[in-house]
């Protein structure tokens, strides 16, 4: 079953090309590893593009990552394992994300990727059900401007020079 926080499904192929940068991005460039440290490193704009597992345990570590990369327009990619994205990198341990703040060499395959993705992303969103509409009345008297009661104003006092 599919975690809440996956948008999209990769395809074993991006997979596979998402490990094999990731690789060389950790030889030439620069990584965060973990949920916090992909956390900063979005928020303060350093990450270019940033990998999720698909199968973290409990999801609510990693939730936050797909909508805050959205909000800062960073590329987003799943992978399916969080132990194979701990060894892509040279882990012994599994790692929930990861954050590509340099890609060093591997720049133009996370283009390659990125572009993949950007396509599947886009199908996936059009065949999402259209969010349900709120009835007109609802939404006619949002749109209405509240009338505010008049208060009433207290006669100024005259003083006297």
């Amino acid at each position: 079953m599919a975690k809440s926080y996956v948008n999209f499904e990769v395809s074993s192929e991006v997979a596979s090309m998402t490990y094999e940068a990731l690789q060389l991005a950790k030889q030439s460039g620069t990584l965060r590893k973990g949920a916090n440290e992909v956390t900063k490193s979005i928020e303060r704009g350093l990450a270019s593009f940033v990998v999720i597992a698909a199968d973290v345990d409990p999801e609510e570590v990693v939730v936050h990552l797909p909508v805050l990369c959205s909000q800062k327009k960073i590329a987003y990619s799943y992978v399916p394992s969080k132990v194979d994205l701990g060894k892509a990198i040279g882990m012994n341990i599994s790692c929930a994300a990861i954050a590509v703040e340099n890609a060093g060499k591997a720049s133009q395959q996370i283009k390659d990727i990125v572009s993949r993705i950007s396509g599947v992303a886009q199908k996936e969103q059009a065949q999402k059900p259209a969010p349900k509409e709120a009835p007109k009345a609802a939404q006619a008297q949002k749109q209405a401007p509240k009338e505010q009661p008049k208060q009433a104003q207290a006669p100024k006092a005259e003083t006297k020079q």
